[in-house]
């Protein structure tokens, strides 16, 4: 099999290597991928509307974010006002103001998200682990809402189809997981496909936590997985399976890479992995959104360099001045611009970054987080207007104090409230179904990576909130309580709202 990995490797070289040339002048890559989307903008409806006729109108584009493009997008139809390409399809994620936002693909951009697959797998087989079962778990999300079946079904869909006829073969394949929409169901037959793959080199997931709920399954139904695996697998691997702490590298010993987030909210998910694997590589995503590929890690790079020969990049610093990609300074802090083959242009995604160092002439970007109020611990992405809205649906009236602030360990979240006319196991159950009207949310919590959220009920709550804060520095008169606090809060804090329960 290895020979046949390394021909692989030949076949995806030229890609590669125009994309290191590309590289070595970014300016020159950012000016003819500006002027070829330029050109789609000026075919399209949305183009002539803003009376752009050639690259030097670029500043009259505007900059928008989902909200302003949402009226264009149709899922119904092929042809939109923003490409004069068909649409492929619809695909679904998390908004910024509401639970769902609709993103459309067009065979332009899945040859965007193509190439980056292309120079990543290239970067891995010459630079990285010695691949030699080529079996990989590319990761399907389950479809827990049956009206979601014309979105992506697993990981491959991104790509064109000779890459997905040539992966086939390697993947482990479930042709009836993605049908399924019940989570146990499918958390049931995943675990199931993994144990029965000995050979299984690769994982690509998302998440962390998504591999992290599986392992937890596996060990807590042991002994009903043993039992149907009981003609399918080695009795040596039966054996690993009875074991009351599995040890997972014996399990899957070819086992060379896990693809998932390992920034931001996801760093400390991911270095859980690294001691549950030791001698694999927990390799980081890059910045890969919905919208566009982005960054893409490379070893040869050490980090992450942006998708430059197929997204054309702006960069606004904290002042709101905007930088061309090759104008970036080390150490600094940026917000993404982006414009791609897909019909969006200066499209402001929400994503921070920070420029770790160069790569040949071009900046490498580390993903800090979103710029607008988002909590995101396992994928869920929530977006402060969106609790906002949940919140309104509880029966909550004169209350004085809310907040929704996440846990990390385990991820959930707890609704922070001064009074209230309910008890706290009636909000809470109120509150998941609210939040549940987000996609990822709803998702994150069927499949057990995020545990039910909670409800504390006291007047002490902003007065321990501001005294916690006033102790780690905070001005008394700047300190604000979010609606939706962004990261976890501390252990410490923690402890202290806990001990509300106990007076």
């Amino acid at each position: 099999m290895r020979p046949i990995i390394q021909l692989f490797g030949q076949i995806l070289a030229p890609t590669a290597r125009r994309f290191h040339q590309a590289l070595d002048n970014p300016e020159l890559m950012q000016i003819s991928v500006q002027k070829e989307i330029c050109d789609r903008l000026i075919k399209s409806e949305y183009g002539k509307t803003l009376g752009i006729h050639s690259v030097d109108d670029w500043q009259r584009v505007p900059i928008v974010d989902y909200d302003a493009l949402e009226p264009y997008f149709n899922p119904k139809q092929q042809q939109i006002s923003l490409t004069p390409e068909p649409i492929l399809f619809y695909e679904k994620t998390s908004g910024s103001s509401g639970a769902v936002k609709w993103i459309p693909y067009t065979q332009s951009l899945r040859r965007s998200f193509n190439q980056m697959f292309c120079v990543w797998a290239h970067d891995l087989i010459l630079h990285g682990p010695k691949f030699s079962t080529g079996k990989i778990y590319a990761c399907i999300s389950p479809q827990l809402n049956v009206a979601d079946s014309q979105t992506l079904q697993d990981d491959l869909d991104y790509l064109d189809g000779w890459l997905r006829w040539f992966l086939r073969p390697w993947l482990v394949m479930l042709n009836q997981l993605n049908r399924l929409h019940d989570a146990n169901l499918f958390k049931h037959q995943l675990s199931l496909a993994l144990l029965e793959t000995e050979k299984l080199e690769i994982i690509s997931i998302w998440s962390p936590s998504f591999l992290q709920v599986h392992l937890k399954y596996i060990q807590e139904n042991q002994n009903l997985l043993q039992a149907e695996l009981h003609n399918r697998i080695s009795h040596s691997r039966l054996q690993i399976l009875s074991e009351s702490n599995i040890p997972w590298m014996q399990l899957w010993p070819n086992l060379k890479l896990i693809s998932c987030w390992d920034s931001a909210n996801a760093a400390d998910q991911a270095q859980g992995l690294r001691l549950q694997f030791p001698g694999v590589l927990i390799q980081g995503k890059g910045l890969l959104a919905t919208e566009a590929p982005i960054t893409i890690p490379l070893i040869v790079a050490g980090g992450c360099v942006p998708v430059l020969d197929e997204v054309f990049f702006e960069f606004e610093d904290e002042t709101g001045s905007l930088y061309a990609l090759h104008e970036l300074n080390i150490g600094k802090e940026y917000t993404v611009i982006l414009s791609q083959k897909g019909g969006l242009y200066r499209y402001r995604i929400g994503d921070r970054i920070r420029v770790t160092h160069y790569y040949r002439h071009t900046p490498c970007l580390e993903f800090l987080g979103r710029h607008q109020a988002v909590s995101d611990l396992v994928g869920e992405k929530l977006q402060e207007t969106f609790v906002k809205n949940a919140l309104t649906l509880l029966n909550l009236p004169e209350i004085n104090f809310k907040s929704l602030v996440p846990i990390a360990d385990p991820p959930h979240y707890i609704l922070l409230l001064d009074s209230a006319k309910e008890t706290p196991e009636i909000l809470a159950q109120q509150l998941d179904q609210a939040l549940s009207a987000s996609h990822h949310y709803k998702i994150a919590r069927s499949l057990g990576q995020l545990a039910p959220p909670q409800v504390l009920i006291s007047n002490q709550i902003p007065e321990i909130l501001v005294s916690h804060r006033i102790r780690t520095g905070s001005i008394w008169g700047g300190i604000k309580h979010p609606i939706l606090a962004t990261s976890p809060i501390s252990i410490e804090l923690l402890q202290e709202l806990m001990k509300i329960l106990d007076r």
